[in-house]
Formats: structure tokens, C-alpha cells, sequence
């Protein structure tokens, strides 16, 4: 068996040697090459031909963002970065992930040493999805030639968007493509709901950075808000995003229970509660990500009258979730990710005029 080549790159001695250990632990894995930093790393890319690069995101002599950014020009290949639980380290892991990074872990807040040793299978698993994932260098924002995404025209049907719903789940590369598909998005669409998997003080920074960049307002579920057109409410890491009704509206609540596939918060709970609390009123899609999260919530959703779509294997950084859910028949259509929202507008458009109330 081949095994997965693995570069690390951290200017800490103590995280090398732990990740080391990690990764030569995994029957299917090997360290070919330590770095403290990315110039010496630049060497050993050369030498050493690694299938994954682990990158710290923050090191002395070039941060690891700006290393990043050179390595998607030049040699495209998986990184998984790996981040402090700071808003700074946040901060920077969303932007590596706008440049082309595949995933991320967090190292650990206390005991570095023994809290890395408990990351072990999160490690070895990001590893491995990202020696599996489909690399696309990407045009940095601001950069000729970046494809601009073309602003969608505003929901014609006023009388829609209020009932109507899109319900959105992703796991690896979604950070990418959740951004990809709401920024098309008019400030008039249908409110929406997302599940990201994604570490707690994480998905505060994703929040404010696609607000920042969309037409729409997004922000982090606290639980308790109504939901309102043109506003996407994102699950925070802690917790699992439920859509409820009350009366006559829409409302959100989040649930401390156990993971759910694995995942707190899982785009399965979502989906499930769209399915019970908005029916036919919503629409569901499902993106990039590893594993089979979502699958069965998207099929309770098809069941009880929604819309359902799917993004296709081309477009996807790894097609698992939108795999399975295709798979059980749960979806309606399969499109490359820069027709989902166009389509998801066009069905509104379409259905508008019937009534939808649950």
C-alpha cells in the first residue's frame, strides 16, 4: 500500500515532534520532512514531493497565510492548517481557506502535548480527506482574472419570500462554496438556514467575513431569532441549528445534544427539523463535504414535500455528503455549484405563486 507522503510545517519543536508521532502512527501515512519554517519548508517540498502539507498558520519569517498564497501559485497541492482557538487564528484560517487550504484543526488549549495525542483520528482524518481532495488554485480576491460571480436578479414574487426557506449543509471545502453561492444571492431571497462543520470560534469569524462580502446579512445563530428574508443564520460550532415554527413565523433554536454523525453541529439535525417545520416551503442544498452527514435529513426533507438539490462531483472539493444524498434519492437535481443558486431562485420563481403554507 502507498502510503500518504506528509510534510510538517510549525515552527514549534513540541507540535512537530507530536504531529510526527500522530501521522507515523496511521498504517497508511508517513512524515517524509519536518519544517520550522516555510523557507526551509520550500526545500523540502522539492526534495520530498509530499502529498499533504501540514501548515501552521502563524510562524516567524513568513507567516504561513503568505506561504500559502506562493504555494497555490506555484504548486498547488492539499494543506491542512492548523490554527490557534484565537480570533486572530480564526481570522487567518478563513482567509487560508479563501486561498485554497483543504481543512483545518485547532491545536489544543491546554496541555498542548497530551491534547494533540486525544486529536489523533481528527488529524489522521483531515489528512486523509485532504490527500483525496480536488485541488483548484484559486485567484486571490482583488486578482485579474477571478471569475466574478454574476449578481442574481432580486425574487420577483414578493409574496413568497417570507414562507419560503433555503436550507443549506457543508462539510470540507464548504467554507468556500457556502461563500461561492450566497454571494450570488439577492438581498430579497428567502431566508437560510446553514450548517458548516466547523469548530466553535470558527463559524463567529465565517459569520462576519460572508457578511461582510454578500448582499444578504449573515450572521452567527444565538438561537431565538426570527428568520427573515434576506438574513442567513449560520449554526455556531457549539451547538446544533434546528429550524422551529412559531405561529406564523420561522424561528431558530439551538440544541447542546450529542453529535449526530459525528458532527455538533450536523447538517442531518437541520435538515430533519426543516423537514418537519417548514415542508414544502423549503429548499434544501447540499455541498462539498466528506462523509454522509445530511444525507438522511435531505431524504425526511424530499419526503415532506421539498426541493431539493445537490452539488456536482466536477465542483465539489470532496464529493461525500452530496455523494450519499444523491445516492438514497434524496435530490431533486445535480448542478455545478455556480448554477445552485440561480436554479434555487428559478424554483421559487416557478412555485411561488401556489399556496405553500405548511
Amino acid at each position: 500500500m502507498m502510503k500518504t507522503k506528509v510534510l510538517i510545517v510549525d515552527d514549534s519543536a513540541l507540535i512537530r515532534g507530536v504531529m510526527k508521532e500522530i501521522i507515523n502512527s496511521q498504517p497508511d501515512m508517513e512524515v517524509v520532512g519536518v519544517a520550522p519554517d516555510p523557507l526551509v519548508a520550500r526545500d523540502l517540498i522539492k526534495q520530498t514531493n509530499p502529498d499533504v502539507l501540514t501548515l501552521d498558520v502563524e510562524m516567524p519569517k513568513m507567516d504561513g497565510l503568505e506561504f500559502l498564497e506562493k504555494l497555490m501559485r506555484l504548486r498547488p497541492m492539499p494543506v491542512v492548517m492548523v490554527s490557534s482557538l484565537t480570533e486572530r487564528g480564526s481570522e487567518i484560517t478563513m482567509r487560508a481557506l479563501e486561498v485554497g487550504a483543504v481543512d483545518f484543526v485547532t491545536k489544543p488549549k491546554v496541555s498542548i502535548q497530551s491534547g494533540m495525542l486525544e486529536y489523533t483520528d481528527l488529524i489522521a482524518e483531515k489528512i486523509r480527506i485532504a490527500a483525496r481532495a480536488r485541488i483548484k488554485p484559486r485567484a486571490l480576491p482583488g486578482t485579474q482574472g477571478q471569475p466574478a460571480n454574476p449578481a442574481l436578479a432580486p425574487v420577483r414574487n414578493p409574496l413568497t419570500s417570507s414562507e419560503k426557506l433555503i436550507i443549506i449543509g457543508a462539510s470540507t471545502g464548504g467554507t468556500e462554496a457556502i461563500k461561492d453561492f450566497l454571494i450570488q444571492l439577492p438581498p430579497d431571497c428567502p431566508g437560510i438556514l446553514i450548517t458548516q462543520h466547523m469548530p466553535e470560534g470558527f463559524t463567529r469569524s465565517f459569520a462576519n467575513r460572508l457578511d461582510k462580502l454578500c448582499r444578504i446579512s449573515v450572521k452567527e445563530a444565538e438561537g431565538g431569532e426570527r428568520v427573515l428574508p434576506g438574513h442567513a443564520y449560520l449554526a455556531p460550532g457549539h451547538s446544533h441549528l434546528l429550524l422551529v415554527r412559531s405561529g406564523a413565523n420561522y424561528m431558530t433554536r439551538l440544541d447542546q445534544g450529542p453529535p449526530v454523525n459525528r458532527h455538533r453541529p450536523s447538517v442531518d439535525v437541520l435538515f430533519s427539523s426543516a423537514a418537519a417545520g417548514a415542508g414544502k416551503n423549503a429548499v434544501g442544498v447540499i455541498l462539498t463535504g466528506m462523509g454522509k452527514d445530511g444525507a438522511a435529513g435531505m431524504l425526511e426533507m424530499k419526503k415532506a414535500g421539498a426541493y431539493n438539490l445537490a452539488q456536482d462531483e466536477s465542483s465539489c472539493v470532496v464529493f461525500g455528503m452530496p455523494k450519499e444524498a444523491i445516492a438514497i434519492g434524496a435530490t431533486h437535481e445535480v448542478a455545478p455549484l455556480h448554477e445552485l443558486p440561480g436554479r434555487v431562485l428559478a424554483f421559487f420563481a416557478a412555485h411561488g405563486n401556489r399556496a405553500m403554507r405548511v
